[in-house]
Parts: C-alpha cells; sequence; structure tokens
C-alpha cells in the first residue's frame, strides 16, 4: 500500500496541470529527541500567483521521508509521504544572491503512529512548514534551504503532541 501512495504522490503533481521547472530537493533531518533522516522531493514550480500578487510565487512538492529514532542496535524506522502546496516570496538578497521566505501546509501519511516515544494517534497528519531559502548559480537554479517542519494531526484524535524537525535542504531546478 505504501509504494502505491509513493507513486501516487511522484506522478499527481504533472497532472494537477502544474506548469513551470521542475525540479528536485534532498533535505537532512534532524528533529527532537535525537530523530534523524533524509526527505526526497520532486518539486514543481507553478510561478507566482498574479491574482495575488506578481511577486508570491508557489510551487508543489510531493516527498517521501525516511525517519530513525533510537541507537543503533534498537531504533525505530518510519516512513512518511505527503504533498505540499508552498508559498515562496523574496524578502532580500545576499551579496545578489536572492532570499526568500517560504511558508506552506501539505498533507502527509504517517507509515506508524507511535514513533520517537510518541504516539501522534493517526497516519494522516499536516506537514506545515516554514523556511529561509536562499538561491545561487547560473539562472539562479540551485536552492539552498534551512526549514522548521511540524507534523501535526490537528486536534482531530488525541493524543496529538506533533513532531517537530529542523532540515538543511539542497534543491535544483531544470
Amino acid at each position: 500500500m505504501k509504494h502505491v501512495l509513493l507513486i501516487l504522490c511522484l506522478t499527481l503533481l504533472p497532472s494537477l496541470g502544474v506548469a513551470g521547472n521542475p525540479g528536485y530537493s534532498v533535505d537532512y533531518i534532524r528533529g527532537e529527541g535525537d530523530v534523524e533522516g533524509i526527505k526526497l522531493a520532486a518539486r514543481y514550480n507553478a510561478g507566482p500567483l498574479s491574482y495575488i500578487s506578481d511577486d508570491i510565487l508557489l510551487y508543489w512538492e510531493a516527498s517521501v521521508n525516511f525517519w530513525e529514532y533510537g541507537a543503533e542496535d534498537n531504533h525505530d524506522t518510519d516512513l512518511v509521504l505527503a504533498v505540499s502546496p508552498v508559498l515562496v516570496k523574496q524578502i532580500g538578497t545576499i551579496k545578489q544572491a536572492p532570499l526568500f521566505l517560504e511558508a506552506g501546509i501539505g498533507v502527509s501519511l504517517i507509515e506508524d503512529t507511535y514513533f520517537a516515544g510518541k504516539d501522534v494517534s493517526t497516519h494522516y497528519q499536516f506537514e506545515d512548514r516554514l523556511g529561509l531559502m536562499m538561491q545561487f548559480g547560473n539562472n539562479n537554479q540551485h536552492h539552498v534551504a534551512v526549514r522548521y517542519f511540524h507534523y501535526s494531526n490537528a486536534g482531530f484524535k488525541k493524543p496529538n503532541p506533533g513532531l517537530d524537525f529542523i532540515a538543511l535542504s539542497y534543491q535544483r531546478e531544470f
């Protein structure tokens, strides 16, 4: 079942009619309680949200996360699939490199509802994010970012302690 959902996440976005430059990202994730992981994502840039503002951009991201918690000989792992729309706005430059603020709320499917000593109650979680991203390289096709992620079921079922992460990301557009 989880393989079907992964394929669905990675193929759904082009069928939504999202235009623009595709890309990918790789994130190193560090969470509370010594959780570590990696996030692999496909990204589709939809461009500016002209009906709101020409300087607010939208991209869609489909991702798979691999999380690990605990000692090597006694550890817990979790697989997470997510789809998120993300809004991006340039807030300045650093040595002529554009600096952006990004925010988004998506949906995710967590394989194991008990992870890192927490019972998150439901397999379906919201994936909230807030980040700073900088572009560089020819045509600004390379991006580095630092992001805060929060996974929660928004109180639909108790308990709902949530899971918090900081991620360092490298992205590339084609």
